[in-house]
């Protein structure tokens, strides 16, 4: 449904309905008063209503609000192309039909949708296997200090999102099949901030919550790379789901000198933050914060370790390329790694396949040998597949067709708030500012000139996307990196503030409520809870100010999270 229609809808409903609550004299049905919405409520805004301002609002709460457009895409005519966009998301990837060619050979999921259910967050699984609902991607890497550490670097025999899945005749880098994926319940917090009665931890007032977390372990077996892991030291991993994707452009549209603004309030109020983010010694960008792409510099916002600078070749460009292994003209190469490469020019089966195929494009001359070079050739991520000996292989995505994908992504609207006018609602905000979560999940940010930044690829044939000048819009996050300390936690230990817009409806669009970076969060208490378990992290004294709160303040905290 698009927003014009839904606009029309909310209008007849405001302009046909007088009191809070009344029966229908025809049906009998309970209908309710929306005259409040839009309007200034309590401790509420009339802009508080529309998240993503006039631009990148919907008026539709209900299921299936995730997917629409934002109204610039309508205003600026690219609906075309946002639902062209759309189907690239939603439609599996194949080997050989077009427009969705160019699956392989090896991947991490055949669909964006496996991984953003519904295009919301991802869900938490207890066994991995790479399907539809299943956000995680892995992360192997070799700690930094001790087995437990989240610290250290990837390790260079599978790629930065690991591989499970290969299209034939090749092996999948890693075989999901050996994955070890256990959830364990929590029985102590390193902090002592609550007591655990054998089955739950309790909150002062005697109310019971659970926390549990997850322990994965990839046997060496697993790995069908030359060499693995293993061989090149001690091996860790962790759990990484996606987050939602809806308000996506907006977070690009906030202007670099906004989110440095803030890092320097941070930094001037003491809060630690990532040396490879922040100087402190000159109260600048660290080098490492500068993405550049074509020449262009851009601060490091998307994803939880902040590796993009930009939305159109980060996040979801990067992800369209690299998750199915799908080529562009700007993405010439395979997202694989050498050690693959090696192992699969070295598997009998793979060549003894290959040589059954005189059409493959890794059958070379025909001999063992030859088809073993091609192979590795081929597979080896430093090969241009445009320009090769091997093989010239033609872009698989056209330009137009990313740009459609782009308009999509950049054009996903935010859902418009709901129950501000609830006294419960308002009394949650006052108190998730008074403990002070507010500091690292700030409310409103404006958009401005939303100067964003192209790919040549587009801009060349003059390609535009939806845009979001001037618009006042509240994400909940100062997009800063903190540190939790999190049994089990994230890999790197710095993480971005995950936006809560939207959030509260993502039980009627994907089914589940999971929170937090892996999932191990089954509600808000438990996401808050978490932020305690070190005392070293930096929301532990908002957190605390929450454990002891009053049960009725806390539910108003949890109401007014599920109503932004």
């Amino acid at each position: 449904m698009t927003n014009s229609k839904l606009t029309l809808i909310t209008l007849s409903l405001t302009l046909g309905l007088t009191a809070c609550q009344d029966d229908d004299e025809q049906t009998g049905k309970t209908v309710l008063d929306t005259n409040y919405v839009g309007q200034s409520v309590g401790n509420f805004l009339a802009e508080e209503w529309y998240p993503g301002g006039v631009l990148g609002t919907t008026e539709n709460v209900s299921a299936g609000c995730y997917e629409d457009e934002t109204p610039a895409v309508e205003q600026m005519g690219l609906m075309d192309a946002f639902n062209r966009g759309e189907a690239f998301f939603e439609r599996n990837v194949t080997e050989n039909t077009a427009p969705f060619n160019g699956l392989g050979p090896a991947y991490v999921r055949k669909s964006c949708l496996d991984c953003h259910p519904a295009y919301g967050h991802g869900k938490r699984v207890d066994k991995y296997t790479a399907t539809w609902g299943n956000g995680y991607l892995l992360v192997v890497y070799h700690p930094a200090d001790g087995a437990n550490s989240d610290d250290g670097p990837y390790v260079a025999e599978v790629t930065g999102m690991p591989q499970t899945q290969a299209c034939y005749p090749f092996e999948a880098p890693i075989d999901e099949s050996q994955i070890q994926l256990d959830w364990l319940t929590l029985k102590e917090m390193e902090s002592g901030i609550a007591p655990y009665n054998g089955r739950a931890f309790t909150f002062p007032d005697g109310e019971e919550f659970t926390l549990i977390y997850p322990e994965l372990y990839i046997p060496e077996r697993a790995f069908n790379t030359n060499p693995t892991p293993y061989q090149t030291g001690a091996v860790a991993f962790r759990l990484e789901s996606t987050i939602g994707i809806i308000g996506t452009g907006l977070i690009d549209a906030i202007p670099d000198d906004s989110i440095k603004a803030q890092y320097a309030r941070e930094a001037q109020a003491g809060v630690q933050l990532n040396p490879n983010m922040w100087d402190a010694t000159t109260n600048d960008w660290a080098p490492s914060a500068l993405y550049t792409a074509n020449g262009v510099n851009r601060i490091k916002k998307f994803t939880y370790a902040c590796t993009r600078g930009s939305l159109q070749d980060g996040a979801g460009a990067n992800a369209i390329w690299n998750i199915t292994n799908v080529s562009r003209s700007d993405r010439p190469y395979l997202y694989t790694t050498s050690a693959w490469a090696t192992k699969q020019s070295e598997t009998p089966s793979v060549i003894a396949a290959i040589k059954q195929n005189p059409s493959s494009p890794y059958y070379a001359d025909g001999t063992d040998e030859g088809i073993s070079a091609a192979v590795k050739g081929l597979l080896d991520p430093a090969t241009n597949q445009f320009d090769n000996p091997w093989h010239n292989f033609a872009p698989e995505m056209s330009d137009e067709n990313f740009w459609a994908f782009m308009v999509w992504h950049r054009g996903l609207a935010i859902p418009r708030a709901r129950n501000l006018n609830d006294p419960q609602v308002q009394r949650g905000k006052q108190v998730f500012n008074e403990i002070g979560c507010q500091y690292c999940h700030r409310a409103k940010w404006q958009t401005k000139d939303d100067n964003l930044w192209s790919p040549s690829i587009l801009t060349t044939k003059n390609l535009n996307l939806p845009t979001y000048k001037n618009q006042t819009i509240y994400p909940y996050t100062d997009m800063v990196q903190h540190r939790l300390f999190m049994k089990n936690g994230i890999h790197g230990s710095w993480c971005r503030t995950t936006p809560l817009w939207g959030r509260g409806l993502s039980k009627i669009n994907t089914g589940a409520e999971d929170r937090l970076h892996d999932c191990r969060a089954r509600n808000e208490i438990e996401a808050i809870m978490w932020h305690a378990y070190s005392k070293n992290s930096d929301a532990y004294a908002s957190t605390l100010k929450f454990y002891n709160l009053p049960k009725a303040d806390r539910d108003a905290i949890v109401k007014f999270l599920q109503s932004i």
